[in-house]
């Protein structure tokens, strides 16, 4: 759930990616050339620790999570032989909220060409929004701007105006989730540089940028929440996390057949179907018997029977979530899936049904080489995304700028910690355009 970086050498630098998920963590150390980033990503080392301190992506015990953070940590860097000192943690769970906005600024003197300062004034305009003490802004990003009534503007940068108008997508969360996850890593001995939205790091790693153009939806299926973002025109429209996933279909399992949670798990990794008709009658699936019972043998169909009406509920949601973005009709790409719940035999033709635009299973690309085979799954998504989003620092494909929550034991970072963070971030976007 996010990634911590170092200097490796004048020449090189590490980033490493760290998603902190409901069901495990995953670490993804990556080198990357200062020169040519975008071109050059190599896998360095992984490392992956099971998890069992977050519910529905939120932390719940810290001390389980610092111990799956250390684990995994060690075992990335011990494998790519570097040592790791801070990071930039994402954050998930289905008290994520986001809207949309404008603002306005004048231009002065009039007629002034329009610079970089400005649309940073812009930006912070937006911002004061009335809010609930106990949430704050984790992401603020631009959809489109207006230079004296003139539309369509991307970049107003350069151009002649006097008055400046801008609409923006600002995602917020809970303090306390936020708060728990800093604790976490701060607690395993790093340090924490910002915060990330996981659907937005997915986004990197398994989105083409000609999906985020002509329009997409990304639906991340992690083990507690499943998380939803839709691009068009190479801006992020729509983001929503809701509290059903991985983790509902293995507990169906377990109710069903009457099962261990590990043996669910495994049932479901090894033999499920998110599609009756996908199972063959056939084959047979041995399940050990509990507490001394001899063992039962089942086929792959009522296995299927389980898993479909949880995949139908989860992919419904998701649907009820593109439909509310606005975007549903301007989606020509169609619906990623990506995350362990996509792993499942099936989900994309279940998901191309109910969704009813086309659907692939997405996994991490654009890699250059290292360990690129240990993280071509869809379950390393984030991570490897955290890895990308890092090199980016926030620029590039869809202008993300990050609300810079920062903690300082227990006081809270003062509002200009906001303002200054976007500037920065305003800084790389605009010389990425």
């Amino acid at each position: 759930m996010g990634y911590l970086l170092m200097e490796a050498s004048m020449n090189e630098r590490i980033v490493v990616g760290v998603d902190i998920g409901t069901t495990k963590v995953c670490a993804v150390v990556a080198a990357v050339d200062p020169v040519d980033p975008l071109r050059s990503i190599n896998i360095l080392g992984v490392g992956v620790a099971g998890s069992d301190g977050l519910n529905r992506g939120v932390v719940v015990n810290i001390d389980r999570t610092v111990a799956a953070v250390r684990i995994a940590l060690e075992e990335a860097a011990r494998a790519a032989a570097v040592e790791v000192r801070s990071a930039i943690v994402g954050i998930a769970g289905d008290h994520v909220q986001s809207f949309r906005t404008s603002g306005v600024i004048t231009i002065s003197p009039r007629d002034r060409e329009i610079v970089a300062n400005d649309v940073q004034r812009l930006i912070e305009d937006t911002t004061h929004v009335a809010m609930p003490a106990d949430r704050e802004i984790l992401h603020v990003i631009p959809q489109e701007f207006v230079v004296d009534g003139q539309d369509g503007v991307a970049d107003p940068v350069g151009m002649s105006g006097v008055r400046l108008e801008g609409t923006v997508h600002i995602i917020t969360g809970l303090v306390s989730a936020a708060k728990n996850v800093y604790r976490c890593i701060e607690k395993a001995g790093y340090q924490v540089e910002d915060i990330v939205l996981e659907p937005l790091a997915s986004s990197c790693s398994v989105l083409h940028r000609d999906e985020k153009e002509v329009g997409v939806a990304l639906i991340d299926i992690g083990g507690g929440t499943t998380d939803i973002a839709v691009f068009e025109d190479n801006t992020i429209r729509h983001t929503a996390v809701i509290g059903i996933a991985g983790n509902n279909v293995t507990d169906d399992i377990r109710q069903g057949l009457g099962v261990m949670r590990d043996q669910a798990e495994q049932l479901k990794c090894c033999f499920g179907v998110a599609l009756i008709d996908m199972a063959s009658e056939e084959e047979g699936i041995r399940i050990p018997g509990l507490g001394g019972r001899p063992e039962k043998f089942i086929g792959r169909s009522p296995l299927a029977q389980i898993i479909q009406p949880r995949m139908e509920e989860i992919l419904e949601i998701a649907a009820i979530e593109i439909k509310r973005s606005g975007y549903v009709g301007k989606l020509a790409a169609g619906a990623v899936l990506t995350g362990g719940g996509s792993l499942i035999s099936g989900v994309a033709e279940l998901a191309s049904d109910i969704l009813g635009m086309e659907a692939r299973v997405g996994m991490p690309t654009g890699l250059a080489g290292g360990m690129v085979q240990e993280v071509s799954d869809p379950k390393f998504s984030t991570a490897v995304g955290l890895v990308l989003y890092g090199m980016q620092s926030g620029g590039g494909d869809g202008a993300v700028f990050s609300g810079g929550l920062a903690y300082q034991g227990e006081d809270r970072a003062p509002r200009d910690s906001l303002v200054n963070r976007i500037a920065t971030r305003m800084k790389g976007w605009f010389d990425e355009l």
